[in-house]
C-alpha cells in the first residue's frame, strides 16, 4: 500500500465572515463528473450483462467515470457475486488505466455493531478490479456520535489507498447519516479520503462543505448527489449522481458548456433537472425503474424491468419520460446564442 500524506487542515475556527454562496460561484471551471450506471435487466429479472457494459462504455466513452455496484446498481439488492462480474465487466470496457469508482455495501440492521471486516472484504474486491471504492452507509457505521463515525472511517482508510465517503440523509436510508460541519472538517483530516458524496439533498449543508474544502483542502472534491438541484456544480461541486446514467453524454455536454461559459448549460441544466425532479419523486428508490425507462426509450437497453425487490413506476410514466427526453435532446443541440 502507498504512503499518503495527510493534508494540514485547521477546522477549529469559524468561517472569517457568513456564508455567501454567490462568492462561490466558479465560472468556467473544468466540472468532473461520476456517473452511477444502471445495471439493466432482462425480462425475467436478471442483469442483462450485455447492455451493462455497453451503458459503461458509452459513459466513459463521452469522459465521465463509471461508478458500479452504487445504488444505480441496486448495490443493496444484489450478491457479491453479481458485484464481482460489474466489477469485471466495467473494468474490461474501460481498460486497465480507465476510471472506475465502486460501491463498498455492508448489509446490517438497526443496532449492528460496526462491520469492519465486511468493509474491508468489499475494499479487496473493488481493489482487485482497480476501482476506488465509495464507503456506503451502514447501521454499524453510523452509530453513535459524528466523532464515533469518523474514528471508524479513519479505521477504514488504514485499509485502503484511496476512498469516497458518503454522506446520505436518513429520510432516504434509514442507516444513512449527514455529518456536523465540524466533523465534515474532520473528514478533510483522513489523506485517503479524496472525495466526498454529500446527498443531504440540501443547498446549504452542501455549500458550507464547499466553503470550508477552499479554504482547508482545495484538491478534495466535494461530489453532489443532489439530484434536486444538479446546479450544484455552479458553485464549485464535482457529482456523482445516478440521474446522468439517462443521458451521460448530455451531462458531458452540459459540462462542456460550463467550462466553456457557453450560456447554452442553462437550458440544459434545466432539462435534465425536469427529468431527475419526476424521477426522484416518492418513493425515491423506484428512481431507477424511471431510468430504465428512459434507456429503454431511447432504445439503449431492451427491457426497462427493474432489479426484483426494486419499487416500480407506472407504465404510463413511459410517455412523461419520453417527452422529458425530448426537451433534453433539444437543449443539448440548441445552436449558440447569438451575442
Amino acid at each position: 500500500m502507498s504512503t499518503v500524506t495527510a493534508p494540514t487542515v485547521s477546522v477549529a475556527e469559524p468561517p472569517a465572515q457568513a456564508l455567501d454562496p454567490i462568492a462561490l460561484i466558479r465560472p468556467r471551471r473544468t466540472i468532473r463528473g461520476i456517473s452511477a450506471v444502471l445495471l439493466p435487466c432482462t425480462a425475467a429479472g436478471r442483469p442483462d450483462w450485455d447492455a451493462f457494459a455497453a451503458h459503461v462504455a458509452r459513459t466513459a466513452a463521452v469522459g465521465i467515470t463509471p461508478a458500479v455496484n452504487m445504488d444505480t446498481g441496486y448495490v443493496n439488492l444484489i450478491d457479491d457475486t453479481i458485484r464481482r462480474e460489474a466489477l469485471r465487466i466495467a473494468r474490461d470496457v474501460v481498460g486497465p488505466r480507465g476510471e472506475l469508482v465502486a460501491g463498498a455495501f455492508v448489509a446490517d440492521g438497526p443496532g449492528a455493531p460496526f462491520d469492519e471486516a465486511g468493509y474491508a472484504r468489499q475494499f479487496t474486491m473493488i481493489e482487485a478490479a482497480g476501482a476506488v471504492p465509495v464507503v456506503f452507509p451502514s447501521y454499524g457505521l453510523n452509530a453513535g456520535t459524528d466523532a464515533d463515525v469518523v474514528a471508524r472511517l479513519h479505521r477504514l482508510a488504514a485499509r485502503v489507498d484511496r476512498f469516497i465517503g458518503f454522506e446520505l440523509t436518513p429520510e432516504l436510508l434509514p442507516s444513512g447519516r449527514v455529518l456536523s460541519i465540524e466533523a465534515y472538517g474532520r473528514l478533510l483530516e483522513i489523506p485517503q479520503c479524496v472525495a466526498a458524496k454529500h446527498s443531504s439533498f440540501s443547498r446549504r449543508p452542501e455549500w458550507e462543505r464547499l466553503a470550508l474544502r477552499d479554504r482547508v483542502r482545495p484538491d478534495f472534491r466535494v461530489l453532489t448527489g443532489n439530484d434536486f438541484a444538479i446546479d450544484m456544480v455552479r458553485y464549485g461541486s464535482d457529482w456523482l449522481l445516478g440521474l446522468s446514467t439517462a443521458a451521460p453524454e448530455a451531462f458531458a455536454q452540459r459540462d462542456r458548456w460550463w467550462a466553456a461559459g457557453d450560456t447554452r448549460f442553462d437550458e440544459l441544466d434545466d432539462a435534465l433537472q425536469a427529468l431527475g425532479d419526476f424521477a426522484f419523486r416518492r418513493p425515491a428508490p423506484a428512481y431507477k425503474h424511471t431510468m430504465a425507462q428512459a434507456l429503454r426509450l431511447r432504445g439503449l437497453i431492451p427491457c426497462d424491468e427493474p432489479y426484483p425487490g426494486n419499487p416500480r413506476r407506472p407504465d404510463g410514466d413511459r410517455e412523461i419520460v419520453a417527452a422529458l427526453l425530448d426537451r433534453i435532446a433539444r437543449a443539448a443541440l440548441a445552436p449558440p446564442h447569438e451575442a
